[in-house]
């Protein structure tokens, strides 16, 4: 599977270090217009992985090379001041890319980990949880399947919707990282039987 990774951020080198040291084959890109156009033809499965507030200029980038392909959302619907963007009760940053997006199969994944645990979806040698949000069915199993690659343990949260949530989590992970003060060496783990 060919990975293409918009966003050469903190998440996305977490990322990309992940995909290549699972032996995927992975391209990124960042701000250069032609080269997020050819990640995206070249990439079977797409990671956005830009600040929220990027979204629609890396759509604007990618054009039709995304229709069809699974899109992954790690972005967190967050302004730039790190207050939500959206009412996480009525929506989700995920679903409104869905709608911007509607050849794409959108699926939300990886936005309630710290970018320093992505690439092994582990703290202090413990598998973290992947929450992963979809209304496609494969490509919510194809995210899966690919975290667990990386060391998470993937948990299906069902429909796109349940975005909301995985959003609302999210906040939760920044809020005790940094607000509460313990640090980006957390993480959530559902436990179940």
């Amino acid at each position: 599977m060919n990975i293409g990774i918009i966003g050469q951020g903190n998440v996305g080198r977490a990322l990309r270090e992940g995909f290549e040291r699972g032996r995927f084959a992975v391209r990124s890109a960042g701000h250069d217009r032609q080269q997020v156009r050819e990640v995206g033809q070249w990439a079977d499965l797409v990671v956005l992985a830009v600040p929220y507030f990027g979204i629609d200029e890396a759509l604007a980038e990618l054009g039709d090379a995304i229709d069809g392909k699974v899109l992954i959302d790690v972005t967190n619907a967050l302004g730039q001041d790190l207050e939500p963007a959206v009412d996480e009760l009525h929506t989700s940053g995920a679903e409104l890319l869905q709608g911007k997006a509607p050849n794409a199969k959108v699926v939300k994944a990886f936005n309630t980990v710290f970018a320093k645990h992505m690439s092994t979806g582990r703290v202090d040698g413990q598998a973290l949880s992947l929450f992963v949000a979809g209304d496609d069915d494969q490509a919510r199993e194809s995210v899966l399947s690919l975290g667990e690659a990386l060391g998470f343990e993937g948990v299906d949260a069902g429909p796109l919707e349940n975005a909301r949530w995985l959003e609302t989590l999210a906040i939760l992970n920044i809020r005790l990282g940094y607000g509460v003060g313990l640090g980006t060496d957390i993480g959530f783990r559902l436990v179940h039987a």
